[in-house]
C-alpha cells in the first residue's frame, strides 16, 4: 500500500492530516472570512465535522479521487489546507486550498498551492488542473495566476452559497510534461 507522501518546501511541510489537527483546523476555521471565501468550510466547524472530514482522506487517496495536505510552518504549526480533487474520467484534478487568516498575505497559499499542482502533474499525472474562485476574490485569483494558471472562464450564478448565487471565476492549467 502506498502512503501518502510529506512534501516539504522552503518554508512548509505539506502532509496528511490527522485527527490531533482537529482543534488546530476548528481554530482556524472559526474566523468567519474562511467560511466567506470558501464553498465547503462551514461555520461554526465543529468538532465531529472536522473529524468526519479529515476521516474522508485517507480513503480518498487510496480510492485515486484525490489528496488533502495539511499546511504546516517548518516551526510546526497548521495554517490551511490544500488538496487536488481527482477526475478520474478526464483526468483532471481541481485544486481547493485556505488559509489561517492570521497567515494571509505572505505568501505561503501560493508556495502550498505550486508544490501541490507539480504534485498532481509528476505523481498523480493529471493532464489538466483547474481551480475556482468566488468573483471578488482577488487574492484567490493572483495565487493561481502566480503559479501559473490562466484564467479561463466565468460561470455566472454557478453555486448557491447562504442562499446566494455566486459567480466564480475557473481557472486551469496543462501538465506542462506533455507538451
Amino acid at each position: 500500500m502506498v502512503l501518502q507522501e510529506t512534501i516539504r518546501t522552503e518554508r512548509l511541510i505539506l502532509r496528511p492530516f490527522a485527527l490531533t489537527d482537529v482543534p488546530q483546523v476548528k481554530a482556524l476555521a472559526a474566523d468567519r472570512r474562511i467560511f466567506e471565501t470558501t464553498l465547503s468550510v462551514p461555520c461554526p466547524y465543529e468538532d465531529d465535522v472536522v473529524e468526519a472530514w479529515i476521516a474522508t482522506h485517507q480513503r480518498c487517496f487510496y480510492e485515486g479521487l484525490g489528496v488533502v495536505f495539511a499546511i504546516c510552518l517548518t516551526s510546526g504549526p497548521l495554517i490551511g489546507a490544500v488538496s487536488l480533487s481527482a477526475d478520474g474520467l478526464f483526468n483532471r484534478a481541481e485544486l481547493g486550498y485556505w488559509i489561517g487568516v492570521a497567515y494571509w498575505n505572505r505568501g505561503y497559499c501560493t508556495e502550498a498551492a505550486k508544490v501541490v499542482i507539480e504534485y498532481g502533474f509528476k505523481v498523480l499525472s493529471c493532464h489538466k488542473i483547474a481551480a475556482r474562485h468566488f468573483a471578488g476574490n482577488f487574492s484567490s485569483g493572483r495565487v493561481l495566476e502566480k503559479i501559473g494558471m490562466n484564467r479561463e472562464g466565468v460561470l455566472r450564478d454557478e453555486v448557491m452559497k447562504d442562499g446566494k448565487y455566486l459567480t466564480v471565476e475557473l481557472y486551469g492549467m496543462m501538465n506542462p510534461n506533455e507538451e
